[in-house]
């Protein structure tokens, strides 16, 4: 059953995988920058050479780990994306200088769910962003986590979020072609991102499984 939602391509490791993305219907792609832990970092100028390469044919998320506002505005400008993607919790102070330094790039909060706290953090995030991401990382785990877990969460949070929210809100964490329809059901995001449940052991974009994903959205 298709739901009619957006999906994000996230983990992008080439001009290659952005276009096999772009060529399924893929509505942004995801270019990760250095990470605490987990799988899918590239370097910056990989990240600024695919941007370049996809500019005005899909949306281009950064995600960066920075969380200081010269820091997160110097790693948006030498990139070159037109979406930023805030991984851990920042400082008011960083969406500001986002706003004055980078006002035409798009600002996305990443919440991760780990608790009914998350309603709030949302609630607070959306006063700054353009639109909320929901995620299954641990922050304040032993091994920080700040995406690409491949687990899902607790969903009925992620729904009370999006119900409370006039902000776009998308849903990552642990998607994939065996799930995607009824997270979708469920929640009602604006649209969903995905990464590890459409690659393969070797963490290389599995061509069936993300056409397997788009054709249910």
């Amino acid at each position: 059953m298709k739901v009619n939602t957006k999906f994000k391509v996230c983990c992008i490791a080439s001009i290659a995988e952005a276009e096999q993305a772009i060529a399924t219907g893929a509505w942004a792609i995801g270019l990760v920058g250095q990470m605490p832990s987990g799988p899918g970092p590239v370097s910056d100028p990989t990240i600024r050479e695919i941007a370049d390469a996809t500019h005005d044919r899909v949306h281009r998320f950064l995600l960066t780990s920075r969380t200081g506002p010269v820091e997160v505005v110097e790693h948006v400008q030498f990139c070159g994306t037109d979406i930023v993607q805030l991984v851990d919790a920042v400082p008011v102070e960083t969406y500001q200088l986002l706003r004055q330094s980078c006002p035409q790039v798009q600002i996305v909060q990443v919440v991760h769910v780990q608790d009914e706290t998350a309603l709030a953090q949302a609630r607070h995030a959306a006063k700054y962003c353009d639109m909320v991401l929901l995620d299954s990382g641990q922050p304040d785990g032993l091994l920080r986590t700040l995406g690409g877990t491949g687990k899902t969460h607790n969903w009925d949070i992620s729904k009370q979020i999006v119900e409370a929210l006039d902000k776009p809100v998308l849903l990552a964490g642990g998607l994939s072609p065996e799930n995607i329809s009824m997270a979708c059901a469920h929640v009602g995001p604006f649209a969903v991102d995905l990464c590890t449940g459409i690659r393969d052991k070797q963490y290389r974009l599995d061509p069936q499984r993300l056409a397997q994903f788009a054709a249910k959205l």
